[in-house]
């Protein structure tokens, strides 16, 4: 029963691998509400700085911030958002594919690219294909803190401001629903003013002038900065929604599939230990028969 014995070890083995991917279902299904209730509670704000931007930069057009002019530099920056833990099925692949096709044809268009990395499973593929990273910010647990993100970030706006670069693309998975998740590169900067009117006329904003204090410089150079900071902040929120999301669903599948093993090595045991009790009757039989 050497076989027998070496199938009892491998179902244990696979019964204690249940445990632990059920648990870790368990895990993320309660991180992935508290995800995506702050992923939720962020999304207001975010919706409303987009708004006043928007009328900001239609109220003093005399003034046009670093953010939304446009630069030759042949250059590119990537912000790119993934997890600092495995585990979530094909999440973080999906994304990182994103941006090497969008880096590769930057490349063909003689356009180089200098990243900024969030999460260690981006950071880590980034050192891997030969991106300069400048800033990188990792192990943010699993509330987003946008203390952390800012330094990181800035080294990209304050590049993008000296005309060093001539865009910057935001890459994060996009949170849809528990069972979807959308891989995202999006124009972060410049700015566009088209972009901010369309984005306020989709919120049904309507047109509005202001009274600056101290001036319209002074407030339109902070309100951009806390606009592209809102719409970081609100791309790692996504993402922590979609990590647990996906890990959850993930762990669910390695728990069924752990069940499925084990009943297929069950199966396989119970006839290894029949032919084995029939072998061993056959030679009763047949020694009882030569007496």
């Amino acid at each position: 029963m050497a076989a027998g014995k070496e199938i009892r070890g491998k179902i244990k083995s696979v019964e204690n691998t249940k445990k632990i991917t059920k648990a870790m279902e368990m895990v993320a299904a309660s991180k992935m509400r508290k995800a995506q209730e702050r992923m939720r509670s962020a999304r207001p704000y975010a919706s409303r700085i987009r708004n006043i931007a928007a009328n900001l930069g239609e109220a003093n057009p005399e003034y046009v911030h670093p953010f939304m002019k446009t630069h030759t530099a042949k250059a590119a920056g990537f912000i790119v958002v993934t997890t600092d833990k495995g585990l979530c099925g094909g999440m973080n692949t999906n994304v990182l594919r994103a941006v090497t096709n969008k880096l590769r044809e930057l490349q063909g268009e003689g356009v180089s690219a200098r990243a900024v990395a969030i999460g260690n499973k981006g950071f880590g593929f980034l050192n891997r294909i030969g991106a300069p990273v400048v800033s990188h910010a990792t192990q943010l647990g699993d509330t987003p803190h946008i203390e952390r993100l800012i330094g990181p970030v800035k080294v990209l706006l304050d590049a993008y401001a000296r005309g060093e670069i001539n865009a910057v693309y935001l890459c994060y998975t996009r949170f849809i629903n528990t069972m979807k998740q959308e891989p995202v590169v999006e124009p972060l900067l410049p700015l566009s003013q088209e972009r901010l009117q369309a984005e306020a006329k989709a919120e049904g904003a309507h047109g509005w002038d202001y009274l600056y204090e101290p001036d319209a410089q002074a407030v339109i150079d902070d309100l951009l900065v806390r606009y592209v900071e809102a719409l970081v902040y609100q791309a790692v929120a996504e993402n922590m929604a979609s990590e647990q999301s996906a890990r959850m669903v993930a762990m669910k599948a390695a728990t069924d599939n752990a069940g499925n093993v084990i009943a297929e090595l069950k199966l396989v045991y119970n006839k290894t230990r029949q032919a084995a009790i029939t072998k061993e009757l056959s030679e009763i039989v047949a020694g009882a028969a030569a007496v």
